[in-house]
């Protein structure tokens, strides 16, 4: 078995975030693109989240995407010691449903940006498109299976209209 270096680093604050973040893992999977998990937490890890960050261009990690709940500094963090872009994933885990993990999210100070998705599943299944939208600039291979992704979506929607009719046409 040829082993490939992972080319998305998939981090997450703690691992009650994983069933989220399975989502992430669930797309770059049928894109064929090879990933890492690591867990760190911005404030009870803080050197090993400053030591990931800063390792992981060296590995040859391309982007990053953080998944964090509450407080989720994590993003961030990690966007403030590398160059690498990073992708935020809000998780909903307080009881303010994921709000202020999105809002410590995306409210960074200029000069350190952390693009941001929305909470929960769809953020972090939207993180990973994101991500493969970044890595289709320069492969035209990937580019096709993008390509393939979203017709087949649209084809979805056609299905879904087509069996709408169908069912009320038969009332």
């Amino acid at each position: 078995m040829v082993e490939t270096k992972p080319v998305i680093s998939i981090v997450m604050g703690s691992d009650s975030d994983l069933p989220v973040m399975e989502e992430t893992m669930n797309v770059l999977e049928t894109f064929g693109i090879p990933y890492e998990v690591f867990l760190t937490s911005a404030h009870r890890t803080p050197l090993r989240t400053t030591a990931f960050a800063q390792g992981a261009a060296g590995r040859g990690v391309r982007i990053i995407i953080a998944g964090a709940g509450a407080a989720a500094h994590l993003a961030g963090v990690i966007a403030s010691q590398t160059l690498l872009p990073v992708i935020g994933v809000p998780i909903d885990a307080t009881a303010l449903n994921g709000l202020d993990a999105l809002l410590s999210t995306v409210q960074m100070p200029g000069g350190i940006p952390v693009a941001t998705m929305a909470i929960g599943k769809a953020g972090a299944r939207n993180a990973a498109l994101y991500a493969v939208r970044m890595l289709a600039l320069t492969d035209t291979a990937l580019a096709g299976k993008l390509n393939d992704y979203m017709t087949d979506l649209a084809e979805n929607v056609e299905e879904k209209q087509k069996a709408i009719e169908c069912r009320k046409s038969s009332r």
